[in-house]
């Protein structure tokens, strides 16, 4: 059997309390917003190298705003910043929570899986001990494959 990396368990309350911990941090940012696959390709991005880029930008806007257009909104662009910065390290800390999760959920499946398959192997060889033939063609279903049609080949004459 496969080395047991996980052997835990989340009890129902425990598993409660997460996800109204979750609907709490929904409800303290409720203006988070759903990018279209189409927008998340399309605007510019900040990264840390541009961080630095648009500090200097909105300094130069706030003690030079002559040159700007009237309709350019150096508040909003302030809000902007101090919202990024903000919200920065809530994305860093929930990406290294969400990877943790994600590995723990996965390494607890395929845990599972691997035991599932030991027990459809041995359940196999052991032959028709208390009629399990029928439960075991049904758990083989599985790994039937579906054949594909093979296309009629074309005869050029």
């Amino acid at each position: 059997m496969a080395e047991n990396r996980i052997s835990a368990k989340l009890s129902a309350a425990d598993k409660d309390a997460v996800m109204q911990a979750i609907a709490t941090i929904k409800e303290k940012l409720p203006f988070l917003i759903d990018l279209t696959t189409e927008d998340r390709r399309t605007i510019v991005k900040m990264g840390d190298k541009s961080r630095a880029f648009v500090s200097k930008a909105l300094e130069v806007a706030t003690q030079n705003p002559d040159f700007l257009p009237r309709s350019f909104d150096v508040e909003e662009m302030r809000r902007d910043l101090a919202l990024y910065e903000a919200l920065y390290p809530v994305l860093l800390s929930l990406t290294q929570l969400q990877e943790l999760v994600d590995d723990t959920c996965m390494a607890s499946g395929s845990e599972a899986y691997t035991a599932a398959l030991a027990v459809y192997n041995y359940a196999k060889a052991s032959g028709d001990v208390a009629g399990l033939n029928s439960v075991i063609d049904e758990m083989g279903r599985r790994f039937t494959r579906r054949t594909k049609k093979k296309k009629t080949e074309v005869v050029a004459g």
